[in-house]
């Protein structure tokens, strides 16, 4: 059972609103949209609510929310901002359930088919701040426990994510293009 104050969900349930803001044909701001996310990838270890991309920078005002397909790589020169909860690793499978998540996701680039399978790594920069709930970056040679308000800017190296705890934890980020120099 949650402790109280914490956060239980079943994670494939949880939905993001997304409002976004446009003009009415007189030139004034307005509301021109306020619905629950349908654009979402649902897994074992993380369900995605895609929120907004766009194809490249500057982008264009009132362009739309250039969702046109639900995977985690943003267009070449742009980004995509989604919504992630993790449920607590202890609710499922956290082996087979995180391999089985990437592969759906089109997220499993492990270089080492002996790595742990959570370990991945793209081609992207990803700004990722906690909204609830704590999560755990693990990387190579080292790993760290974030917490609401903390941010992490993976440089697409290769890292995996664990939740420990007994509550869900939420993300928000920011996935930009990214290329790799040799």
């Amino acid at each position: 059972m949650a402790q109280p104050g914490k956060v239980q969900t079943d994670h494939k349930n949880v939905r993001a609103r997304r409002v976004v803001t446009g003009l009415t044909p007189n030139g004034r701001s307005t509301i021109v949209s306020d619905t629950l996310s349908e654009e979402r990838f649902l897994g074992d270890a993380y369900a995605v609510n895609m929120i907004f991309r766009t194809a490249s920078l500057p982008a264009t005002i009132g362009a739309g929310n250039g969702i046109d397909e639900i995977n985690f790589r943003p267009p070449p020169g742009g980004f995509t901002h989604m919504i992630t909860t993790f449920p607590p690793d202890s609710s499922y499978d956290y082996y087979a359930g995180y391999k089985q998540s990437l592969e759906g996701w089109g997220a499993n680039h492990r270089p080492d088919p002996a790595d742990n399978p959570a370990m991945h790594t793209t081609n992207t920069i990803d700004i990722v701040t906690i909204l609830s709930g704590e999560l755990w970056a693990i990387l190579e040679d080292t790993e760290t426990l974030l917490r609401p308000g903390d941010t992490l800017i993976q440089h697409g190296t290769k890292h995996a994510w664990e939740n420990r705890g007994d509550c869900d934890c939420v993300t928000l980020a920011v996935v930009m293009s990214a290329e790799r120099k040799s």
